[in-house]
């Protein structure tokens, strides 16, 4: 849960420390240094600034969120469970930029990945769905809905009446 920044300057505390022990020729405490230089190292690779971002999405700071996850330089290489979280969150704030190709986009990849909960994994399906019925791509917004039917146990009621509206709209088309 580090900022690159904090991430990097905490680094350079663990560095200065290594010297020290290294040169009071204190091995083991210099090993666990090590230890925890690469576990920030790991971090910086696997779980990014995600939790962070999740934070300030969630406390509807949107420009701090996006902020955040653009410190991210390869989502590609978080974990799972962070990638899904990672292109979750960049749907959600591409959709309050009423970018809705790049909020499609960023749905559909969050919806391949595990992400917190069943309820959050239908709301990317049913984004992508609803994107979709507003672009004219009836077929794709079927498929996407089709999805979030087989999870229907799984959900809460309010989800599962956005999924009869979404329905609803479709047999109208």
């Amino acid at each position: 849960m580090f900022t690159n920044r904090a991430r990097i300057l905490v680094i350079g505390a663990f560095v200065i420390m290594l010297a020290v022990t290294v040169n009071l020729r204190v091995y083991e405490v210099a090993g666990v240094i090590i230890m925890f230089i690469g576990l920030l190292i790991w971090g910086y690779f696997k779980e990014g600034t995600v939790v962070l971002a999740a934070k300030a999405f969630h406390n509807k700071d949107y420009d701090k969120a996006e902020a955040l996850l653009t410190q991210v330089n390869n989502p590609d290489w978080l974990g799972k469970k962070r990638r899904g979280f990672y292109e979750f969150i960049y749907g959600g704030i591409c959709l309050q930029k009423q970018d809705y190709n790049e909020a499609e986009k960023h749905y559909e990849i969050a919806a391949q990945y595990p992400l917190r909960s069943a309820n959050d994994h239908v709301a990317a399906l049913v984004h992508v769905a609803n994107i979709s019925i507003r672009h004219n791509n009836f077929d794709k917004a079927k498929a996407y809905l089709a999805l979030a039917d087989k999870h229907e146990e799984k959900i809460t009621a309010k989800m599962k009446e956005v999924i009869r509206r979404l329905h609803q709209e479709l047999d109208k088309k």
